[in-house]
């Protein structure tokens, strides 16, 4: 069941899968269906389409060089990219950071880096968590002191996605030591090339390597790379915060992998019949549908009600929550619906240019790797069990 639209919705859709079937290159998109590794250039290439197209910043006002697209149609982008197969946007510049600047930045923050983001010229990373300090964020020990006109940054960030390739950092670092927990906390934009950074991969069960600890020794960075005030860094935090999180929620991804579901349980058999006549699988697959429906309304709600330009709320949380267990159940569901032929997991696979054939179906190839790392959705960007805590303060009240 879908939602219904109107005659100039539908326009729009047509509008997307046009382009879609115009500038989406097959072999990209032929790694994204078959769950392997992108590269950077898979990623730059991308981005630089959807840059050229206009078709890169979908939540960005027109001002800055945004789409200025309301939240229907920005819906429906998200849904008919990741149906195509299209790699997903890279959130931290474009949809992390960016709503920081055009917030709490200064003039020349906002001229100089949102036309770096468009074009491509800096790749974003996020600079939050340390090794004590994930979901309980404000016990960051990353420090930064003023050093005449920069600040010297010493510490340690963790499970950095992507930091290998990135040339720019967003950091949260403790300039009030002194402060209690979410005050003393500044919001510091940081050159990967700054001597003193060392970045170090931490490979994932899946033999890949998506995320990076990343040290800083006396790193001397700009006092102009300070965004908003000093010691009040817990603002911007949370504003990206809840960018983030509704990001998380990842409708159009977890609708393609639904309609991916349906086709596999449909082709594997049990007892002689297709997967999906199963009464027992088939209300799993009926029960992700109607939660993911419910969760789509509510997502444009959502979106809907920050569309003058504020950040969503504590709502944002909630789509964190159903979103990331969502997307869970739905890779538990696939992992089964192939049997035995999820166990082997063989790391070579997800490489591109691999000569070596799957054993069972090709479908199957990805599902382990898959399964594990969707394990990690109700984790980051602030663990389900947080999230539960700010809706039971912020919308609750309790």
């Amino acid at each position: 069941m879908d939602l219904h639209y109107t005659a100039e919705e539908e326009a729009f859709r047509e509008e997307i899968r046009g382009f879609l079937r115009e500038k989406l290159p097959p072999d990209l998109a032929a790694k994204v269906r078959g769950g392997k590794r992108l590269t950077k250039s898979d990623h730059e290439r991308w981005h630089a389409i959807l840059s050229e197209a206009g078709y890169l910043a979908v939540n960005w006002p027109t001002a800055y060089g945004g789409t200025g697209w309301s939240p229907v149609q920005r819906h429906i982008f998200d849904e008919e990219t990741a149906a195509a197969g299209a790699p997903a946007i890279l959130a931290f510049g474009v949809n992390m950071v960016a709503p920081v600047l055009m917030k709490f930045g200064t003039q020349a923050q906002k001229d100089y880096y949102l036309p770096r983001i468009l074009d491509g010229s800096d790749w974003w990373c996020q600079g939050y968590s340390e090794p004590g300090a994930g979901s309980d964020l404000a016990g960051l020990k990353t420090r930064a002191e003023r050093d005449g006109d920069h600040y010297v940054v010493n510490g340690q960030k963790t499970w950095t996605t992507l930091g290998q390739h990135a040339n720019m950092i967003f950091c949260l670092v403790r300039t009030d030591p002194e402060a209690k927990k979410q005050e003393g906390i500044s919001f510091l934009l940081i050159d990967m090339t700054t001597p003193g950074i060392t970045v170090r991969p931490i490979i994932t069960l899946d033999g890949g390597r998506e995320v990076n600890e990343v040290f800083f020794d006396d790193v001397r960075v700009p006092v102009e790379n300070l965004v908003g005030e000093e010691n009040k860094g817990w603002s911007c935090a949370k504003y990206l915060l809840t960018h983030e999180r509704t990001g998380i929620a990842g409708i159009g991804q977890a609708k393609a992998a639904l309609q991916h579901l349906k086709t596999v349980a449909g082709s594997q058999l049990k007892d002689g019949r297709p997967l999906s006549e199963d009464p027992t699988f088939a209300r799993r697959i009926a029960r992700v549908e109607i939660d993911l429906m419910a969760l789509e309304m509510t997502n444009l709600r959502v979106i809907a009600e920050a569309q003058s330009g504020g950040a969503p709320g504590a709502e944002s949380s909630l789509l964190k929550i159903k979103g990331s267990v969502l997307r869970q159940e739905i890779t538990d569901l696939l992992r089964r619906s192939v049997g035995p032929y999820a166990l082997p997991f063989l790391s070579e696979l997800m490489d591109a240019d691999t000569n070596q054939a799957p054993v069972g179906p090709a479908e199957a190839v990805p599902l382990a790797a898959e399964y594990f790392n969707r394990r990690k959705l109700s984790i980051y960007g602030g663990s389900n069990e947080i999230q539960k805590t700010i809706v039971a303060k912020a919308i609750l009240g309790l």
